[in-house]
């Protein structure tokens, strides 16, 4: 049970933290994560018996030297004493055993533990809304599944039965020392009191700068991150030593509240060695003097004597541990704060599903009216009513009535907008920014719902609708393109997952992606990694706009899709979308204003109104807000 005790000491790698944070509610974060535990019952039962052995044989160890002083060493009785020793040997080897077996699973169960978390962690964000995201920052949501993870799985691992043990033995060797002399018991019960309030008062102390030396590092890595991200920029602008001179600010301020915290840590472990070989000293001068005078027998001073040796040991144990449960638990309690917020809402009764109509116009054994122009196999809105469900033919009318929306509840970025999409029709939306562009589009697939007036997608109220099924109907490339690690025919399936490979390659056809494909070393089975770092700018908006292609969504929404694209490669893109836009109602934010030309309207907007609406010759004709953004970039070009 002895182990090395040594100061708590932040880890420098990975960016991980063991400093001493408090939890804010102890009880509530230990009863959530003992219903973790308890998926390991059988494990954790096995957990306590070793921890029992473990303690017991530490304790019986120590105990057992008062029968060998009085029965076998001062008697002289050699053969007596060497099977005492071997019992001796054999009590400390289930010790040694039971603590192997105790850790070993203990692992399994840290493991485990923090496995369950972490998958629930991530699966709660999925269902997060996407107003949640927009608030916090993404490494302070990766914090969640790095440093507080790890926090909790080592205290589990670790530091938690470590914990436990520790508190058992300090009990065990107080009743084994009062058991074996109430005089001397009373004795190093003083000192050891000074020991333990001693102990508190230093840890407070070094809290103070635990939580400073948490915050600066939190700041160091942050800081890195953001200079190796745009590294490049630093380089533009010749920044390299104005950076070094702010790392260095920072990396100091670090180094000075680790080195007090550290060093007020060590201090604690140092005073508390002091103490326990004052205690040590004590008990053996009053102890001798005891024996001497016959109201104690050598081997219960022998004992004794042992345990206060020992005594020492869980106290500073109690007091490493214990700064490590509780940052344990400050980080569990922040992964649980992401596990509490509320699900996005999706309260949607209509459903999208696939009909097949017959030549007799039914379906199922139902009467259907396929209606005019409609294909025998094609996607269609269930809409729940009185007289069971009614098919809508899906088509891409999109509406909005006389719409208001504001984030924050408070400032509207949209007011009062009603427009309309009929099917197969291209709508675009420039203005400048700020202006409401991109809400727009963010309303459409439910990202938020509007306060204010409705918005229907082929007659039925978006806000019936499940969210899964109405953003299945929609293909979206953004402005900023994300890849995702592995080919780039995964890439491109990740629109479609049923997608065939022949699909897959006439998407990329018609977005003009194909010939830079084929290009790549391994063509279609290259590897992207990086999210897309090994190809150029344009490459990876070509590849964003093929994966929604091969969606073949009814609605395609174009959020400055171009925007990162040379001419030539926009001409491209340009000659392949007639065909594409056949029958697709398209909704298109544009930088460059000469891409939305041909659209069969363009809606300027300005402060989130509508302040302009008409095709190109007609805006322009007008000369107002749009002619002025037309003719401006015009001159530019």
């Amino acid at each position: 049970m002895a182990e090395q005790n040594r100061p708590i000491i932040p880890m420098r790698g990975g960016g991980r933290s063991m400093a001493f944070q408090k939890p804010k509610n102890v009880g509530a974060t230990t009863r959530r994560i003992l219903a973790y535990f308890g998926r390991s019952k059988y494990a954790l039962i096995v957990v306590c018996i070793m921890l029992i052995i473990s303690t017991g044989s530490a304790l019986a160890g120590s105990y057992f030297l008062k029968p060998m002083v009085n029965n076998y060493i001062m008697p002289g009785n050699f053969k007596g004493l060497a099977v005492a020793l071997v019992v001796l040997a054999a009590i400390y080897l289930v010790g040694v055993i039971a603590s192997y077996f105790q850790g070993r699973v203990m692992v399994t169960i840290g493991q485990k533990t923090a496995n369950l978390m972490r998958k629930d962690l991530f699966e709660k964000l999925q269902e997060l809304p996407l107003k949640f995201f927009d608030t916090h920052t993404h490494g302070e949501l990766m914090s969640r599944f790095t440093n507080d993870m790890d926090n909790v799985e080592i205290a589990i691992e670790q530091s938690a039965i470590s914990l436990i043990s520790s508190i058992l033995v300090f009990v065990g060797t107080l009743v084994m020392m009062l058991i074996l002399s109430p005089i001397l018991f009373a004795v190093a019960a003083v000192i050891l009191a000074f020991m333990i309030l001693l102990s508190v008062i230093l840890s407070k102390k070094s809290t103070v700068y635990f939580r400073m030396q948490q915050s600066s590092l939190g700041t160091l890595d942050g800081y890195i991150e953001e200079m190796v991200d745009g590294l490049k920029v630093v380089k533009v602008f010749g920044h390299e030593q104005v950076a070094s001179s702010e790392f260095s600010g920072i990396n100091d301020k670090y180094r000075s509240s680790a080195t007090t915290a550290t060093f007020l840590s060590g201090l604690v472990m140092a005073i508390m060695g002091n103490l326990g070989r004052i205690l040590y000293a004590t008990v053996a001068i009053v102890g001798g003097v005891l024996a001497i005078a016959g109201h104690l027998d050598i081997g219960s001073l022998v004992a004794f004597l042992q345990y206060s040796y020992q005594i020492a040991q869980p106290i500073n144990q109690a007091t490493n541990q214990l700064s490590v449960v509780l940052a344990a638990l400050a980080g569990a309690e922040r992964i649980f704060e992401v596990m509490d917020q509320q699900v996005e809402v999706n309260d949607g009764t209509v459903t999208l599903v696939n009909v097949t109509y017959a030549e007799d116009g039914t379906e199922d054994g139902t009467v259907v009216k396929a209606p005019e122009g409609t294909k025998t196999n094609e996607w269609a809105w269930s809409v729940p009513g009185d007289n069971g469900h009614t098919l809508v033919p899906l088509k891409g009318d999109v509406r909005f009535d006389r719409v208001t929306f504001s984030y924050d509840g408070v400032t509207p970025v949209l007011k009062n907008i009603s427009l309309y999409a009929k099917p197969g029709e291209t709508i675009a939306f420039v203005g400048s920014t700020g202006a409401g562009k991109t809400t727009i589009t963010n309303l459409i697939n439910r990202f938020y719902d509007v306060q204010e007036g409705t918005i229907t997608y082929d007659g039925i109220d978006v806000k019936t609708i499940r969210k899964g099924d109405l953003r299945h109907s929609l293909g979206m490339v953004l402005q900023d393109t994300h890849l995702f690690t592995g080919s780039v025919m995964y890439n491109i399936r990740y629109g479609r997952l049923d997608a065939t490979d022949d699909e897959c390659r006439l998407a990329a056809k018609r977005a003009s992606a194909d010939s830079f494909i084929r290009r790549l070393p391994q063509g279609y089975d290259t590897i992207i990694t990086g999210d897309g770092s090994n190809l150029s700018q344009g490459e990876r908006q070509l590849l964003a706009i093929t994966r929604a292609y091969v969606a073949d969504p009814p609605v395609m929404i174009l959020d400055e899709a171009t925007s990162s694209i040379d001419t030539r490669t926009e001409r491209l893109i340009e000659q392949g979308m007639d065909a594409l836009m056949e029958n697709r109602t398209v909704f298109v934010i544009a930088h460059r204003l000469s891409t939305v030309r041909h659209a069969k309207a363009i809606i300027v907007l300005e402060h989130g109104e509508i302040v302009e609406r008409g095709n190109h010759d007609s805006l322009v004709a007008e000369k107002g807000r749009y002619f002025q953004l037309y003719t401006g970039q015009s001159a530019l070009e």
